[in-house]
Formats: C-alpha cells, structure tokens, sequence
C-alpha cells in the first residue's frame, strides 16, 4: 500500500536549506529532478516549498518498505546536520492518480 510521507520544517529559510543541504547529500551532487535520483526506488512523487511560514516535504512512495529503506539514508544524513530528531508524519494512502 502506498504511505504519504510529510515533512514540516519550521522557519522557511533554514528549512529550505535543510532541504537543498540533505538533497545534495542524498544525490551525491548530482541534482533531483526524477525519482531515479534517489539511491532507492519506489518514491512516486515528490513535493517541496514553503507553506504557511514552514517549509513542507510530501513525499508519496510505493510501500512503506520502500519509504522505510529511504529512511535508512535520510535517517543519518539529518543527523549528521543536527536534524536526527525531525520525524515525518507516515499515512496510508487511499488513492494514488499519476500523471
């Protein structure tokens, strides 16, 4: 069953540099503009920007097996820059339409 992983990150700023430093990291460098970016396969899509005063990361992925194997790189990389305690609010997803 798909899962929608949302993020929110008080203070726009930092958060959408948060963001930009976690997404170099995570690409090694090389950008993200597809979900084959990522070291893992199964994101669906992806979603990121400033929403009333924080800033918001919506994720949807396949499984939550997947999600959880994303989480496994994500999980260090937010650690590594103070961010170790940031938990993302995990749903089910009760319909998926893709483009």
């Amino acid at each position: 069953m798909a899962v929608i992983v949302t993020f929110d990150l008080e203070n726009t700023s930092a958060a959408q540099e948060l963001y930009d430093t976690c997404i170099e990291r995570i690409t090694e460098g090389r950008g993200f503009t597809s979900p084959a970016d990522l070291p893992v396969p199964g994101l669906l899509t992806h979603i990121a920007g400033p929403v009333g005063g924080c800033w918001r990361v919506t994720d949807v992925w396949e499984s939550s097996e997947s999600f959880e194997a994303f989480a496994k790189i994500l999980g260090p990389v937010l650690a590594n820059l103070g961010h170790g305690d940031l938990q993302p609010d995990v749903s089910p997803a009760h319909n998926v339409v893709l483009r």
